[in-house]
């Protein structure tokens, strides 16, 4: 009963809504050669800048392609490239807090100082100088993206390792012989697991954000290659003429990272005790009264 109290606090109506719209963005872009109605890649200029119509649910764009399935199929760019920056920033960016949080000393204050000396920089800024090094393209962008939010993690990670190890159970792991490997991984970080997630996932939504900046600015993904940053460039100009071209990618963006954001703070509110409703007075009394009993 109470597991389903808690379900029941969990699935409000914005968390039921935003999570229903993910799905649904989803499973649109998973399925997206079924879902297409053309070539995302097929070029017609003899239906260029069209309007919506039966043919082109959304239009076309300047060199006659539909923006429907150009939308599509840049959903699974855009978002498989958000995932790769959060797994690059686990990888890389949780071992460092756990190892730097546990041990201290001069392990933490090197990691600490490095972050801190990644972190003063723009992180927009400190990804367009890593592409402009390594050359454009999405990989060359995940990368970069990846690694500007790997201090930030291990920040987090290492703040909650802090608190963790000075507690009574990492003690008594101690005294029974676990190695430092066992406490670190199996015994602090699931107790920290639940604050990474919901880090994790406002970082997927801050992923989408930047990858559309980097490839509307041309660094990130690379014509003909459908992208929702890279089509709200190319539609930019078409503002005044034939606005749906940047408003469609434009729009999609936003519904997707507020969508994100609501259900993080739904997962939030659910894992984080502290943002739980503390029994009524009463109830107290009365569990009280039942306990002297």
């Amino acid at each position: 009963m109470k597991k389903k109290n808690k379900l029941g606090k969990f699935f409000t109506l914005p968390v039921i809504i935003s999570l229903s719209v993910l799905i649904v963005i989803i499973l649109a872009v998973l399925f997206a050669a079924f879902l297409a109605t053309h070539d995302p890649l097929a070029l017609s200029m003899s239906e260029s800048l069209q309007g919506p119509s039966s043919a082109h649910l959304l239009g076309t764009d300047k060199t006659g392609r539909d923006i429907f399935s150009r939308l599509l199929f840049g959903g699974r760019t855009t978002l498989l490239g958000a995932l790769g920056v959060v797994i690059i920033s686990v990888i890389i960016g949780i071992p460092l807090g756990l190892f730097s949080g546990y041990f201290g000393g001069k392990v933490d204050m090197v990691t600490m100082r490095i972050s801190d000396m990644i972190v003063a920089f723009p992180s927009l800024l400190l990804a367009f100088v890593f592409v402009s090094s390594f050359g454009r393209g999405l990989m060359n962008a995940v990368v970069a993206v990846g690694i500007i939010y790997v201090p930030m993690l291990a920040k987090l990670t290492r703040s909650l390792v802090l608190v963790e190890k000075n507690k009574t159970y990492v003690e008594a792991s101690r005294a029974i012989g676990y190695s430092h490997f066992q406490i670190i991984f199996f015994q602090i970080l699931p107790n920290c697991i639940s604050t990474i997630l919901v880090q994790l996932t406002l970082d997927i939504g801050y992923a989408i954000l930047d990858l559309a900046a980097m490839s509307f600015l041309g660094l990130g993904i690379q014509p003909p290659t459908p992208d929702w940053g890279a089509m709200l460039e190319e539609g930019r100009i078409y503002l005044s003429t034939n606005p749906l071209i940047a408003l469609a990618p434009g729009i999609t963006i936003i519904i997707t990272v507020v969508a994100i954001n609501i259900f993080s703070d739904g997962v939030q509110s659910y894992l984080d005790p502290s943002h739980r409703k503390l029994p009524s007075v009463k109830k107290i009394r009365r569990l009280v009264g039942v306990a002297h009993e």
